[in-house]
């Protein structure tokens, strides 16, 4: 039997962004057994849209020549709130609130999850 974390990180490397959600609906991550502060078991996997709002922002500042990066925290449209990267922009056009919205980057060795500003997003 596979773990959560296993499942999650399987259909990521298929193309699909994958949440858990609790009986009562509330969105899950990261991916775990049982439902956090209930601990009741049971969660479904849902596909998610990808669709999210920046809710907080860093730019972490490296040695030159190599370019500063960001950690965002999302929060999805389905309600879970995750950490990864917004990619192709600049230090000033990257904002809290921005409509972003989710791609896979399979370049590396293994698939990770990241970020676009939305069509129509400055």
């Amino acid at each position: 039997m596979k773990g959560p974390e296993a499942e999650w990180r399987e259909a990521l490397a298929e193309g699909r962004l994958l949440l858990q959600r609790t009986a009562d609906g509330k969105a899950v991550f990261p991916p775990r057994v049982a439902a956090p502060g209930t601990g009741e078991g049971g969660l479904e996997w849902f596909e998610a849209s990808g669709r999210g709002t920046i809710y907080s922002l860093t730019w972490v500042q490296r040695r030159p020549p190599q370019e500063p990066y960001n950690v965002v925290l999302v929060d999805l449209d389905e309600g879970a709130r995750l950490m990864s990267r917004v990619e192709d922009v600049a230090p000033d056009t990257l904002e809290i609130g921005q409509e972003v919205e989710a791609y896979i980057d399979r370049s590396g060795e293994e698939p990770v999850l990241l970020f676009r500003l939305a069509r129509g997003a400055s």
